[in-house]
């Protein structure tokens, strides 16, 4: 018998051998029929396979992250034998669950492919789930695997496989489709009821530009009809809130192939936001004992050398500036910190003086892939509202409780209320990825952890994802169609003030090092631009957009009264606009609102003979009439942040 510990801490016992399944079973039939998977020790397994030691075991279902992992997996591999059964001949790359759905990668050789094939795909994937095919694992030896993909001419998977080592490979086959795979998978397609491929585009093998571009599918499956009506519906909301479509249909910004892929151009409206969110951002800091530092867009090459940057994305970065010097090499900018590192380095510091806090909003440039940029989610060029805070070890947790502080004061302010801290820590299997030493790897992990539980942040850990200097508290925050996004980080550092060799004197007159906090409230601002624009459907809180109100005059008789309210209003610091189109008033009204302007001052003959204007809002409609000096007042009561 092997005893058998469940998440509520009960202890049950079954004969060695026992699947999670059948442990569900012998729960409640009801909960086997949706567990699809289960995490035994950690691991995530097939439900069906047998286990032989005393274990931990969690039972997974659609409700569960790694559960709605599980089941994409599989419907990537339903995807795949859907295409093999139409299009016979063709190869695979890979084919992995993703956060929204699933993709694989697809050679069709010379065979052409679009989106006008979906739905026959889709017809055929349904046809096979309804089969209810088993997905069975397989161990096979290294040999074996490659005879397999040799006899089926399957260069991909072989390229796949002679990095993999004997004894590790596993093939999964449901139907007539198998697949090299570690898994795990869902018992059997008929967990899958409904689906939708949503998008084709091309994928280099391995990321590789220099080797064959393989069509890329993607596609989202649901174990119930309706949630798939509920997700069409979510992405027709997502079009039309689309960071690309409105910040061009907002004139916000744009971008230009003679300018450079990925480096996008901010047009004075959203110039005008852009600078808005960082007053916004340098008040708080002021306010937190902030100062304000500007440090180049170029770095001699030593410098990231130095911090380990240049090891660690060097091959990633844009090529090295040569200068007429002979062997002097500068690199555009992809990380403030070894800069503000320099700048603490300007002068001895006291324990007394620390902490320093240093803010910068810094432009940094880092190469993506041409395929890869995204609007201006994904960039080649972006400015962080970076910060680095230098502090005594006994400083460190309350700097990082004091910087969640603003984190959670921005995403306040601009209706960001549904997140999770994501605690970031390093890969206890793979150390050789970070520097620094164990202890210090512990003590700011330690900081982090207590830091996060003493603000009282709903949070899950995630190793494998600290930078490579330290740990670090990653904000995911949902935004109003329930996506997740990564918006604001803070990390904890031990290792760059080793590496700049940065120092105090300690009050026993000793030298000592200074921790690094880094932080971004934003990210960056362009990705925070994004997000913000799809959360709010371009509709931003009146003090951030750029334009608070628009005065129509219904005719050109009042055009000078509306000059004169401009006036009035400019002068109290609102931003407004004035139409004075030869156009009826209705037609100005719509073109308002499509331009999602705040608020509409409507003026005539009668706004004039009694010195006042009619309001209209956004979204809303007419609000009545009122003074100038009511609706000023009005205005600058909700732009107050």
């Amino acid at each position: 018998m092997m005893k058998i510990t469940l998440p509520d801490g009960s202890v049950r016992q079954y004969a060695r051998g026992t699947s999670a399944m059948e442990i569900a079973q012998s729960i409640s039939e009801g909960l086997a029929r949706n567990v699809l998977a289960a995490e035994v020790n950690g691991d995530v397994w097939d439900a069906s396979r047998p286990i032989e030691h005393d274990a931990t075991v969690r039972l997974l279902t659609w409700n569960d992250k790694e559960g709605k992992s599980t089941f994409w997996h599989s419907s990537a591999h339903l995807m795949a034998e859907a295409l093999e059964a139409l299009y016979p001949g063709i190869k695979f790359g890979i084919g992995p669950a993703i956060e929204t759905g699933f993709y694989y990668d697809v050679d069709f050789g010379d065979r052409e492919f679009s989106s006008d094939d979906f739905k026959q795909i889709e017809n055929k994937m349904v046809e096979l789930a309804r089969t209810k095919a088993a997905y069975l694992r397989k161990p096979v030896s290294k040999a074996d695997a490659v005879q397999y993909f040799t006899d089926k001419g399957d260069e991909y998977k072989l390229d796949l496989i002679k990095d993999l080592p004997d004894g590790s490979i596993t093939f999964y086959t449901q139907g007539n489709f198998t697949d090299l795979c570690r898994g795990p998978h869902i018992p059997n397609t008929g967990f899958i009821k409904a689906v939708k491929l949503t998008n084709v585009a091309g994928a280099y093998w391995r990321g590789d530009e220099s080797r064959k571009q393989l069509t890329r599918i993607y596609g989202v499956t649901f174990p119930k009809a309706g949630e798939l009506v509920d997700y069409l519906h979510m992405i027709e909301e997502a079009k039309k809130r689309d960071h690309r479509k409105l910040g061009r249909e907002l004139e916000l910004f744009a971008f230009s192939e003679k300018v450079g892929l990925g480096l996008p151009l901010w047009l004075p409206k959203g110039a005008r936001l852009r600078q808005k969110l960082i007053d916004f951002l340098q008040r708080a800091q002021v306010r937190a004992g902030y100062e304000p530092v500007v440090t180049p867009h170029i770095g001699h090459k030593n410098l990231y050398v130095t911090s380990g940057h240049y090891e660690k994305y060097g091959a990633d970065s844009f090529q090295p500036i040569h200068t007429p010097q002979e062997g002097e090499e500068f690199l555009l900018k992809p990380m403030n910190c070894p800069h503000h590192c320099e700048i603490y380095k300007t002068k001895p510091r006291s324990y007394k003086d620390l902490p320093i806090r240093y803010a910068e909003f810094g432009t940094v440039y880092r190469y993506e892939q041409s395929g890869e940029l995204h609007g201006l989610t994904r960039v080649r060029g972006f400015t962080q509202d970076d910060a680095h805070l230098f502090c005594r070890p006994d400083q460190v947790k309350d700097e990082f409780k004091k910087v969640i502080d603003l984190v959670l004061y921005v995403f306040g302010a601009l209706g960001f209320e549904d997140y999770t801290a994501q605690i970031s820590l390093r890969d206890p299997d793979n150390k050789g990825k970070y520097i620094g030493t164990d202890e210090k790897w512990d003590r700011a992990e330690q900081d982090i952890i207590e830091a996060a539980e003493e603000k009282g942040l709903k949070t899950v850990v995630e190793y494998g994802e600290a930078a490579f200097y330290g740990p670090k508290l990653d904000f995911m925050v949902k935004d109003a169609l329930g996506r997740k996004w990564q918006l604001g980080t803070i990390q904890v550092d031990y290792n760059l003030p080793e590496r700049f060799e940065l120092e105090y004197t300690g009050s026993d007159n000793v030298k000592h090092r200074p921790v690094m906090i880094h932080r971004a409230p934003f990210g960056s601002l362009e990705r925070f631009v994004a997000v913000l624009i799809e959360h709010c459907a371009g509709q931003f809180p009146l003090w951030l957009s750029p334009e608070q109100f628009i005065i129509l005059p219904v005719s050109e008789k009042y055009e000078e009264y509306a000059k004169k309210l401009l006036e009035s209003l400019n002068n109290s610091d609102i931003r407004a606009l004035l139409d004075l189109r030869d156009e009826k008033v209705g037609r100005k009204i719509r073109d308002a609102e499509l331009k999602k302007i705040p608020y509409m001052l409507i003026v005539g003959e009668k706004e004039e003979a009694d010195g006042t204007l009619a309001v209209r809002k956004h979204g809303v409609g007419d609000l009545g009439t009122m003074s100038v000096k009511s609706f000023s007042e009005q205005l600058i009561k909700e732009i107050t942040v």
